[in-house]
């Protein structure tokens, strides 16, 4: 189960439950950017984007932790993928895309400086990406293998969350444009409430569709156009209340059709051209 508020200050085993801790870091202003594959920012406008999207976070109730921009390294940003939280601790991960290598021992030191306790760490053969995980209940990691996480990597995290009963399903992700493009699971799926979701259907795997059903999950199809305008991601900081990056103003209509708070950001320099949406920017530390 999740941590409560009271109890702890960490603690993650739902990808909807009130958003009250959450690590960001400091977006690089300079770096390789086509070596990232992001489409070359404007600077300023890129660390302003980014402290609008932290004041936007604390405003709906979630203390935000800042970590430094790391020089250079600038997928650095999207603090989603190199760590993985469950109820008991962090897991820095191991990354497959060369150049962000070296983050998962930066959010180490941040886990350290914020009191988490660090549950393990992925050897060699794993590899894993945070984007790739995605909780369906408390007990029920939900893993994508693909390009960025493959078995070795979802069997170390299987070890490693079930001391506190949680298990891992994997599921098989399709090449899409191929390994050097990000499609993480969450790229495709995005959960608004316990059983709301928002789906870009034609990537997601049947047999995934087929077990979201079983379970009872209803969710809104997402057009092409707002898929790539990452309209896929959105980040709920509590059940029926999301953020999202502006732009996919079909998905936007959408959820407010079902009833859902619907908090959009500038993201023309900090989500579009990196292709990393709000989901991406955030490591939420404690969901209770």
């Amino acid at each position: 189960m999740d941590a409560t508020a009271e109890d702890s200050r960490w603690g993650v085993s739902s990808m909807v439950a009130p958003l009250h801790r959450v690590l960001v870091r400091r977006p690089a202003t300079d770096g390789d950017w086509a070596g990232a594959a992001w489409r070359t920012p404007d600077p300023a406008a890129l660390a302003r984007q980014h402290e609008a999207f932290c004041a936007l976070l604390a405003e709906l109730g979630a203390e935000v932790e800042l970590a430094p921009a790391l020089d250079g390294l600038v997928d650095a940003v999207y603090q989603h993928d190199p760590l993985v939280m469950s109820a008991r601790g962090g897991i820095p991960l191991r990354m497959a895309k060369p150049v962000r290598r070296q983050e998962p021992e930066h959010v180490a030191v941040e886990l350290e400086r914020l009191g988490i306790p660090v549950l393990g760490r992925l050897e060699a053969p794993a590899w894993a990406d945070g984007g790739d995980r995605f909780w369906l209940d408390a007990t029920t990691m939900v893993l994508g293998l693909g390009y960025r996480t493959n078995r070795a990597g979802a069997d170390a995290l299987a070890a490693l969350v079930a001391p506190e009963g949680a298990r891992v399903a994997t599921y098989d992700m399709p090449h899409d444009q191929g390994p050097g493009a990000v499609l993480h699971l969450q790229s495709f799926l995005s959960a608004v409430t316990g059983e709301l979701l928002v789906v870009f259907e034609p990537l997601a795997p049947v047999r995934l569709l087929q077990d979201l059903r079983e379970r009872g999950c209803d969710w809104i199809a997402v057009e092409e156009e707002d898929y790539r305008a990452m309209g896929c991601n959105v980040l709920a900081v509590r059940p029926g209340v999301v953020v999202v990056c502006d732009g996919a103003p079909g998905v936007r209509r959408a959820l407010e059709a079902r009833g859902v708070e619907v908090h959009a950001y500038d993201g023309s320099e900090l989500s579009h051209k990196g292709d990393g949406g709000p989901t991406c920017l955030t490591a939420p530390l404690l969901r209770a």
